[in-house]
């Protein structure tokens, strides 16, 4: 049973939760650290066996497969939101593009006040052309989904390999002048100076300093992000509509289906990622190891493992127990239960806060995690059981439609409570 009321869809809620939560999992090392060592472990911070153990943990189990999860999930919402919008009255792109254009903002402040990772400008932008196919049915949408991500994974693996082939021919003994040139020219990027470290510190020592940095290095990020994986993240968000649509995030198929699909995605991915935390760790994470295994051939098993993800949690949801409600309601605060992550990194690593940046390990940056989603797991059911929304998603439906939203929710009279 995944629907507990008009309003809500359990399932949704709690998988939204997992995703969130698994994707501060990750995001705790780019808050932590300079963002080179963010895509290759070896720069900086990874001295002791924690740090790869942590490594291999978010490898295996996390790294790609709950942003995808994540970014399905978005497309789901988006058909629902549309949906209700239809049902209420109103025409849905009244109601999707305020949502789109007050999420950008939300994301242009976290990029160039906080954090360079951010993903809600991307989404933002993404979801204004997602619009045009919300009411395809869910054939048609898993169709254009696989189109979309095969575009954007085939070339990728393609090229991606290609260049790793021409790179390494410059390790031979026979390897021609300009292929020793290309390869020492690609060792140095590998290669943390300190002057680099020294500015990241530099940009982490308040928010001014953060903003200054931003735009003097990368002001377009935010949006260079559309064309660098926008295709993805739209491919992504075209397998959630279809995922919707068939009744998959809803509940709707039956228990020997979510198995199935569950055992297939999940194994798969398992197996993939398996066989190179095993191949990366033994070859010490040398760069043509690693970097193929990492960024160059994992991207299809994104999605197939966050849809794997999906599957089991269908499997696992019981409506009645204390953490699926729990869950359900990081779920329902998603919005906040990110950026306020982001928030939680700021004070930790920036030098308004604890100043940590730079100071840690990856091992050390993980065991933040723990106690941060342990806060989302409390706070959150807490404030819904008082608030209607989650704070900044209050924030921005006000925004959206323009207009103050009753946020306290109704208090009974006794009489009726008791009745």
């Amino acid at each position: 049973m995944a629907t507990t009321s008009a309003d809500r869809i359990l399932s949704l809620d709690v998988i939204r939760g997992i995703a969130v939560m698994g994707i501060f999992s990750v995001n705790i090392v780019g808050m932590a650290m300079v963002e080179r060592a963010y895509f290759y472990p070896p720069l900086y911070g990874f001295d002791g066996i924690g740090d790869r153990i942590m490594w291999a943990a978010n490898f295996l189990i996390v790294d790609g497969r709950f942003r995808a999860l994540f970014s399905i999930l978005f497309g789901a919402s988006l058909v629902l939101v549309c949906e209700r919008a239809i049902a209420g009255g109103t025409r849905a792109w009244k109601v999707h593009y305020p949502r789109m254009i007050v999420l950008l903002g939300f994301g242009l402040a976290h990029f160039y006040l906080l954090w360079w990772g951010d993903i809600l400008a991307n989404y933002a932008l993404v979801g204004m052309f997602a619009f045009a196919f919300w009411r395809l049915p869910a054939r048609i949408l898993l169709t254009l989904a696989l189109v979309a991500l095969a575009v954007n994974y085939v070339p990728t693996i393609v090229y991606g390999s290609q260049m790793v082939a021409e790179l390494e021919a410059g390790r031979n003994p026979d390897a021609t002048p300009e292929q020793r040139a290309a390869l020492a020219e690609v060792m140095q990027d590998l290669r943390m100076p300190e002057a680099d470290l020294a500015e990241a510190k530099a940009a982490h020592a308040s928010i001014p300093a953060h903003v200054t940095y931003a735009i003097n290095e990368d002001a377009l990020r935010p949006f260079a992000s559309v064309p660098g994986y926008g295709l993805e993240t739209l491919g992504l968000m075209l397998l959630g509509m279809a995922a919707y649509r068939s009744g998959f995030l809803t509940g709707g198929w039956r228990r020997r289906s979510y198995a199935r699909v569950a055992a297939l995605c999940i194994g798969a991915s398992l197996i993939y990622h398996g066989i190179g935390t095993w191949r990366i760790l033994t070859a010490d994470f040398d760069p043509f190891t690693y970097f193929p295994w990492n960024e160059i051939w994992s991207g299809p098993l994104h999605p197939i493992g966050g849809i794997g993800y999906a599957a089991l949690i269908m499997l696992l949801i019981r409506p009645g127990s204390a953490m699926a409600q729990r869950l359900a309601a990081v779920g329902r605060t998603a919005f906040t239960n990110y950026l306020g992550a982001t928030i939680v990194g700021a004070l930790l690593f920036f030098g308004f806060g604890l100043g940590l940046y730079g100071e840690v390990s990856r091992g050390e940056a993980w065991l933040f995690v723990p106690p941060v989603w342990a806060l989302m797991l409390l706070w959150s059911k807490w404030w819904l059981g008082r608030f209607r929304y989650g704070p900044l998603e209050w924030a921005w439906r006000c925004l959206s439609r323009w207009r103050w939203e009753p946020m306290r929710k109704a208090v009974r009279p006794p009489a009726e409570a008791a009745a």
